[in-house]
């Protein structure tokens, strides 16, 4: 997802996205601690992805 695509989505929306996605970040983690994954760089991209969703949306907050 590009910044474009993050700016696009409702407030709501991506409240919904960061939980989301913070769900999925978790039990990637717990997965490659029991057993490697396949691609460890995805950790750190889904990392970013939702620093870029919680920058956006503490943006619009200010913006208010």
């Amino acid at each position: 997802m590009k910044k474009a695509e993050i700016k696009e989505l409702s407030t709501k929306e991506l409240v919904e996205r960061i939980e989301a996605e913070t769900v999925a970040l978790n039990r990637m983690e717990i997965n490659h601690s029991i057993s490697p994954l396949d691609n460890p760089a995805q950790i750190k991209h889904n990392r970013r992805m939702i620093a870029r969703m919680k920058g956006e949306l503490r943006q619009r907050e200010l913006n208010k």
